[in-house]
């Protein structure tokens, strides 16, 4: 006799045991028909109307319908609703996605415990609303409602800043959690990694009874995030000595690590092990592989890993495109991205992205308007990664109004998002249409980063806007807590040198905490030229000369200047100290063309002639 016919045998038809292990088995067969049986049947008795089986069937609907319709309906029925109920249909709106009729129902809950401010936090995170979740958080501890391991668990996952996840932590300590538990304390080893707390999460990890997998995953992700390479790997060699066996999700974090270091002896040792145990026929594995081998400038590995693979998915293919356009064979990815298509592979918000960053800088605009199109089919166009290679590629190829109009229609944006529209704006010339993003994404509350104040900077360099340039730079420290970069100091110091402010950017250059970039001289050393400032020429020329001993633009822009002035003596002892440093054009063959090897200084020192011609009048002479 069928084990569910046992389970059956002896029951009265009319008893509440009965319909409980018809639901019971309505769950194992997770059909929606026999739902509707089951529930006929219940109003049928009357018992549709009853809090445990009307609970039970609700539960049933809410999992395996494809309509609020029938689940309301049976929320309806029941008589006395008790905290479960409401529970159920909350839990039920969010996982359908009606967050705001989620929110109407819990404010209308005559009850709530920890289980329904749960089901609104994660159900806030799921639509992608963190600050939302976090302002229920905080609301719930205010109401008096205890946190759980699972609500703290979730508040870890959605911190963004040190100090808050440190406040979560000692909330966890005064709610009396048990944080040796391996949910909490691979939460917080996880958190601690993301936001690059090393020695927190290390802490955590020894203080904790009893560790598992996923404890040395997170210890490992933790170690690689925060750029500790090495350390990561002694990580994953520490745990090869306990009873603990790596699992896919090491190997692969492992074998990013050696990517991005980065170092293909201690990748192909990981590889080899791979190999041994069997790990290659693991998707997530094989990609990593493949992004070893492609970054560590080894593309032919990759494509024949990839070759040897019986069998293919989204995942490794998409290695494969990206390592493709990764080496500018972006024919190849365009060629492999078919393919997947022919294979009912449906593309990833990755694959487009690979494909977009690429087709800006190796493929025509066409090319990319089509990639558009099937993004748009494929409903990706609200997706924040897909969206934002859409605003760089068309920013790219000069189509700066398509960028704007999808960063409008963006719903929810990203730092990336607003950086990527800051940056491409700045790059077509549109000044104070970056600033006035800038300003918006203030406004939003959202902390700006380093790329954000850079691609600011370039807009007030490209706009010459002195004041407003100066303002940023000298905020950044105390404004945004950012410590200008190389890039920010060539931007102000561009900036500053072409307008004519050639001693505010020399003290600027001064006050750097590293030794200034042989580019930022150059910029100096081309106003000074431009601006006739033989002195600071001079100057400039020779702090050059002892930075960037093989550049030969110091020597050829000094000789130049004391060649126009007559200074013959200083022009030869110039030009001998060159030969005599060894300093010379060195051509090189590349790609079927001539270019001298320090192809940047011929480049610049044309300019810097063409420039002296107009400020002496040259031009006007040769025409006459």
């Amino acid at each position: 006799m069928h084990s569910f016919s046992k389970q059956l045998l002896g029951l009265h038809k009319t008893s509440l045991s009965y319909y409980s292990h018809l639901i019971d088995h309505c769950l194992s067969l997770k059909s929606l028909n026999f739902s509707k049986v089951i529930h006929a049947q219940l109003i049928k008795v009357g018992f549709n109307s009853h809090t445990f089986l009307g609970n039970r069937c609700l539960d049933v609907y809410f999992r395996f319908g494809n309509t609020l319709y029938d689940a309301l309906k049976v929320f309806d029925e029941i008589t006395d609703k008790n905290i479960v109920s409401w529970n159920i249909c909350l839990k039920g709106f969010c996982r359908f996605g009606e967050l705001q009729r989620a929110h109407n129902m819990f404010a209308e809950m005559p009850v709530r415990d920890v289980v329904s401010w749960n089901s609104m936090i994660s159900g806030c995170v799921s639509g992608g609303f963190f600050d939302n979740a976090f302002c229920l958080f905080s609301k719930m501890q205010i109401a008096g409602m205890r946190p759980s391991e699972y609500t703290f668990s979730i508040a870890m996952s959605l911190v963004t800043c040190s100090c808050h996840g440190k406040q979560i932590h000692g909330g966890m300590i005064r709610n009396g959690m048990n944080l040796s538990s391996l949910i909490l304390g691979n939460s917080l080893i996880d958190m601690y990694g993301k936001l690059g707390c090393v020695d927190y999460a290390f802490c955590v990890f020894f203080t904790m009874e009893e560790v598992d997998i996923i404890s040395w995953n997170s210890l490992i992700s933790g170690c690689h995030r925060s750029g500790y390479a090495e350390l990561a790997l002694d990580q994953f060699f520490q745990m090869r000595s306990t009873k603990h066996s790596p699992d896919e999700f090491t190997i692969s974090s492992v074998i990013n690590v050696c990517c991005n270091v980065p170092n293909l002896e201690k990748g192909k040792q990981i590889f080899a092990f791979c190999l041994k145990v069997g790990f290659l026929s693991n998707s997530i594995v094989s990609s990593a592989a493949i992004d070893l081998f492609s970054k560590c400038n080894r593309l032919e590995d990759a494509i024949r890993l990839f070759e040897e693979l019986d069998w293919w998915d989204l995942a490794v293919c998409n290695s494969m495109i990206s390592s493709h356009a990764r080496h500018d064979c972006v024919e190849d990815a365009v060629r492999l991205f078919v393919l997947t298509l022919r294979e009912n592979l449906r593309p990833s918000e990755f694959t487009l992205s690979s494909l977009l960053n690429s087709a800006s800088i190796f493929l025509p605009a066409e090319l990319g308007s089509q990639i558009h199109s099937l993004v748009v089919k494929l409903g990706f166009e609200s997706d924040r990664i897909v969206a934002s290679s859409l605003i760089d590629f068309y920013s790219k190829v000069g189509l700066i109004n398509y960028a704007m109009k999808i960063f409008a229609n963006m719903g929810v944006k990203d730092l990336t998002s607003w950086n990527t529209m800051i940056i491409g704006m700045a790059h077509n010339g549109k000044v104070f249409e970056t600033l006035n993003i800038f300003e918006a994404l203030i406004s939003e509350g959202i902390a700006p980063d380093k790329l954000t104040l850079a691609g600011v900077l370039l807009a007030c360099n490209l706009g010459g806007l002195v004041d407003e340039g100066l303002t940023m730079f000298l905020s950044m420290e105390k404004e945004y807590g950012i410590v200008p970069q190389d890039k920010h100091y060539m931007s102000i110091v561009d900036l500053l040198s072409s307008t004519g402010k050639l001693k505010e950017a020399i003290y600027i250059v001064a006050e750097m905490p590293s030794e200034p970039s042989s580019m930022i001289w150059e910029l100096i050393l081309r106003a000074c030229v431009i601006h006739g400032d033989f002195k600071l020429t001079e100057t400039v020329a020779q702090r050059m000369m002892q930075s960037e001993a093989q550049s030969s633009l110091p020597y050829l822009v000094l000789a130049q200047a004391y060649e126009m002035r007559g200074r013959w003596e200083s022009m030869i002892r110039v030009k001998r100290a060159m030969k005599l440093k060894g300093v010379r054009n060195v051509y090189t063959f590349k790609a079927d063309q001539l270019q001298p090897h320090r192809g940047k200084d011929i480049y610049l020192i044309l300019r810097l002639l063409c420039w002296e011609m107009e400020a002496e009048d040259y031009t006007d002479n040769l025409t006459n």
